[in-house]
């Protein structure tokens, strides 16, 4: 059988999704934990998500050192922007209903994950606040 990236039964190692201080994922997950940048915490349910696009960070034209890749995920009352690279393993999460949580993690950490955060936004949408 094969495993799913985000299996809790993958064997740790550091750019394991179990041991990523980034991001974690299992099954039966009803709710996206979103710990944004500033320390605020949301609990965005799967039942009001919407879409998920992932491409490269336009930011990179004007910054060289700015995160490879952008990730926004909508729900129907907010959108969530992660910044960082290897951003496809959240992208199946997220496909899967499988993501359980999503954070930032400090640079340092980038060049030892497969998967790196290195910021997480979120803006409720306009018509819903």
């Amino acid at each position: 059988m094969k495993s799913s990236p985000l299996n809790p039964n993958d064997p740790p190692s550091a750019s394991s999704p179990r041991d990523n201080p980034c991001f974690s994922g299992g099954p039966d997950i009803a709710a996206l934990h979103v710990l944004a940048d500033g320390g605020v915490s949301y609990l965005l349910p799967y039942a009001q998500f919407l879409s998920v696009e992932r491409r490269p960070n336009p930011v990179l034209e004007r910054e060289p050192d700015a995160p490879p890749e952008q990730l926004l995920i909508r729900f129907a009352r907010a959108d969530v922007v992660v910044l960082g690279s290897g951003l496809g393993r959240l992208e199946i999460g997220l496909q899967k209903y499988e993501l359980k949580f999503v954070k930032a993690a400090d640079r340092r950490l980038a060049a030892t994950l497969n998967t790196h955060v290195a910021a997480v936004t979120v803006t409720f949408t306009k018509e819903n606040l």
